[in-house]
């Protein structure tokens, strides 16, 4: 029987505490992942044996060829989603600056302040579904919320108005989508982050900057900004990652991903491309692409972004 140091059993005994949680990242994340990589070189649609096709899923879903009336993308619905997407990630930075904004209000010791907390964090512990029915509601056409009251207020002023087709027209469904995840980003954990980024500012830097006569606007710019930079990066960071890989649950309740698929984003295509047309391959090879994306965007912050953070050992 071989005899073990205590150096060796202590080490040991952590191998098998960790064992547990590496078989289950190994079965339920890295052997999917490798075998997306996979997929993403074949065709197949689940019920014919699946065939190699090398590149050609990749070259279909980025390449143009040329027509009468010039370049064209060999897939166009693709290029279509990615800027669905892209349009409805504008809306990160005014979600960010909002829930900066909260945080800034939440964080000052004021009557009744727990209650405007938990207000405005109860949107991120409702459930998604619930969420997008409220506001599928709320933009309905013919008797949703925000209609009458636009409505009754054109009225009250002697003005002639109609309600405006929130989700079923391709000018609005975008702006209608933004809106709800503002109202569902800005008090969410972006806030919660930015409060504990605050509340860690050190209050001497504030009383010393009070007797320099400095106001509000210089201690947030010249503190406050620079201490919380760090938080603001991850959080712009985790929202762009966000932002790629987001939109389909809003789109399959709301809108079905229309109209004229002005609201298919890339997880939404994904989706369609593995459940509803059996495009396994294909699905998996825009699943890598937007990785890629994700990866070289990410690295692009890290590289350029990361400049502008302040790391403080105050």
């Amino acid at each position: 029987m071989i005899k073990l140091k205590s150096s060796d059993k202590e080490a040991v005994a952590g191998y098998l505490f960790v064992l547990p949680n590496f078989i289950g990242f190994a079965v339920f994340t890295l052997v999917p992942v490798i075998l997306s990589l996979v997929l993403s070189f074949v065709n197949w649609d689940m019920l014919s044996p699946p065939k190699m096709v090398g590149l050609a899923n990749f070259i279909n879903l980025v390449g143009f060829h040329k027509e009468a009336a010039g370049f064209v993308a060999n897939d166009p619905l693709f290029w279509k989603c990615l800027g669905n997407t892209l349009y409805l990630m504008l809306i990160i930075p005014v979600e960010i600056m909002a829930s900066l904004v909260l945080a800034l209000v939440v964080n000052h010791r004021i009557r009744g302040i727990n209650l405007f907390k938990t207000i405005y964090f109860l949107p991120t512990i409702t459930n998604g579904v619930a969420i997008c029915l409220l506001w599928a509601w709320i933009y309905n056409s013919d008797f949703g919320l925000l209609n009458s009251i636009i409505i009754k207020c054109a009225n009250f002023l002697s003005i002639h108005a109609h309600g405006i087709p929130w989700l079923t027209s391709v000018e609005w469904a975008k702006p209608s989508l933004m809106m709800m995840g503002l109202w569902i980003m800005m008090g969410g954990y972006n806030m919660i982050l930015f409060l504990a980024a605050l509340q860690g500012v050190p209050r001497e830097l504030y009383e010393a900057a009070e007797i320099d006569g400095a106001g509000s606007w210089e201690k947030f710019w010249s503190i406050t900004w620079p201490m919380i930079s760090p938080t603001t990066f991850f959080i712009t960071v985790m929202a762009v990652i966000g932002g790629f890989q987001g939109g389909f649950m809003q789109a399959y309740i709301m809108t079905g991903g229309g109209p004229d698929r002005s609201t298919m984003t890339l997880e939404y295509l994904i989706y369609n491309h593995l459940y509803s047309w059996q495009h396994v391959g294909y699905a998996a090879c825009i699943a890598w692409f937007v990785f890629m994306i994700v990866f070289l965007v990410t690295i692009f912050n890290w590289r350029f972004g990361g400049k502008l953070v302040q790391y403080s050992h105050y």
